[in-house]
Parts: C-alpha cells; structure tokens; sequence
C-alpha cells in the first residue's frame, strides 16, 4: 500500500508596517508570542551592539565592509541606511525559514517592504496598521514621554508620507483596539497560509482522497475521479443566454450511471437551444432565464454528489 499523501505548505512572509506610534510593536510581539510557527526576521546592522543585545538573536552585527559585501553578492532581502548606520535582511535564513514552512515575520517601513516583495515574489504579503485618527497618534506618541516637542512633530510629519503608500499593501486594519487588531493579524496570517499557490501536495492528496470514497449504490467507479467533476465546468461556462449561442451541453456517454442520465435527459429539456434574442427581436424573458440557471445548477449539484439520489429499493 502506498504510504498516505499529505499536504505540505510553503511559510510566508508577513511585512508589518506603520507610522510610529500605532502599535506596530506590541501587534508584533502578540502575534509571536501566540503562533509558534512564526519567527521574526533578525536583520543585520553595522552598528555596535548594546551591553543586552547578543549576536543572533537581536541583530547579525557586521562592519561596513561585510556589510557591503552581502549587498553586492545579493544575499539582503532589504537594506536602508538610518542615521549612518546600515540595517538590512538577510536571504539566507528566511529562504531557509520558508523552505521548511515557517512563516517569518518582517518589522519594516514602506519602502522595505517594496524590496522584499521584489526579492520574493509570491512569498510576501503586506498587512499595513492605520491610527485611528492623527489626533490619536499625537496621543499616543506624547504618552510615550520619551521624545521631544521637534521629534513629535517630525513623526506625525512623516506618519502623513508613510500612510500615502497604503494601497501598495495587501491588507489593511485600523488599531482602535489593541487585542481586535491582534485577532485581525492573525486572521490575515491564517488566510495567507490557506492560499492554494503555498499548499505543495494538494493534487495528490485530492486524488487520494477521491479514490477512497465509496462506490455509490449501482453505479460504476469512474476511471478517474475527475471524470465527474470536469462535466461542472461545460455546464457553467455553457450560457447561451449571454453570449447569443445555442446550448452545447456535454453528451450523455459521459455520464455512466442511468439515474442521473435520465435527469441529465430532463434538465436538458428545461434549457432551450435558442439563442438570446426571439426571431421576433424581443428578449428572452427573464422566467427563462432563471429557468435555465436553475436547470443547470441542479444538474451540477446532482453530478458533484451523485450517491444522494441513489436509494435502496424495497425488498
């Protein structure tokens, strides 16, 4: 017996970015704390470490030199100079982080956020933390006690520059309330994950899965088990009530079992091969038209899920 498929997923990149003073930190801090899959992005800097700060674990402390080097060998997601100091991303360990599934989560502004969307495309999803209000991040940025009256006033200056970027992000919230822009986060952060393009081994875990469905009640096992479901499509995109044509429904000998032949036989009836305009120049009326949606509908459903009209007879 084949061993079981499973379906595997490729981590992500979460970007958070903010003006200061919205709470970027604290959300950031919350959603580490809560979700063991997710690790924070440890940047390199050329600046001396602090007496706390350890090597690894708070920053990869680098000279100039080094630092350069990285950037031309092309191993930083993101770089930027601050105050004559550099600071940037490295590739290695978040490509390695993704590899293995794990989701990695960037503190950046704006304009880092463009190059590591750049450097990784696909992998990087932008979840940008609005104020409530610009009164209310004054609030906040004089509640912190810790800047002057000139670097206020820079901040706010600069909140107004940064919050212009917003629609390069995918996803939005507004920090009114600490523990719901936590929850909203997460929710981005779940939803991201789930996306099709990062599940590796979706098709043969479906594959597996369908073939270990049981066989309905007189009918016959498919070759495939999406012999079935390719009919969903032809009947969709089929809408002559649109497009002027006449109806071109799949042929019966595609459908193996007689029950839903012959309601395959009577919704077919239901859909009138004319196209949407009358002979007389008058339009289709609308009862038509839902009488056709609905015919096609129901043989949908009645093709995805055969075994309910599939019932034992009386001995």
């Amino acid at each position: 017996m084949s061993e079981p498929a499973t379906i595997k997923r490729r981590g992500l990149c979460l970007v958070l970015a903010a003006p200061s003073g919205t709470g970027k930190s604290a959300i950031s801090r919350a959603l580490l704390a809560a979700d063991p899959n997710l690790i924070l992005s440890i940047s390199v800097t050329t600046r001396k470490p602090r007496p706390y700060e350890k090597e690894g674990v708070h920053y990869f402390f680098r000279d100039q030199e080094e630092f350069d080097a990285m950037v031309a060998a092309g191993d930083m997601l993101e770089y930027a100079g601050v105050f004559g100091r550099s600071y940037g991303s490295p590739r290695g360990p978040v490509e390695g982080a993704l590899s293995a599934g794990r989701d990695v989560l960037f503190d950046i502004d704006w304009q880092g956020y463009r190059q590591v969307r750049a450097s990784l495309p696909g992998d990087v999803v932008g979840l940008y933390i609005m104020p409530p209000s610009m009164a209310e991040l004054e609030a906040r940025l004089r509640a912190r006690a810790s800047d002057s009256e000139k670097e206020i006033l820079r901040r706010m200056a600069t909140a107004v520059a940064e919050i212009s970027h917003v629609e390069e992000f995918d996803y939005v919230l507004v920090n009114n309330v600490l523990d719901e822009a936590v929850a909203q986060a997460h929710a981005v952060l779940t939803a991201s994950r789930l996306k099709l393009e990062r599940l590796v081994g979706l098709d043969a875990f479906t594959a597996q899965i369908c073939e270990q469905a049981p066989t309905p009640v007189g009918c016959v096992r498919a070759a495939n088990a999406s012999s079935l479901l390719n009919l969903r499509p032809c009947i969709f995109n089929n809408t002559p009530e649109h497009s002027g044509q006449t109806s071109t429904l799949p042929p019966l000998r595609h459908l193996q079992n007689r029950r839903i032949s012959t309601l395959y036989r009577r919704v077919k009836r239901l859909i009138p091969p004319r196209p949407c305009q009358h002979t007389s120049g008058q339009r289709r009326p609308k009862w038509l038209w839902l009488r056709t949606r609905l015919a096609r509908s129901h043989l949908a459903r009645c093709i995805a899920r055969p075994r309910q009209f599939h019932r034992e007879r009386p001995a």
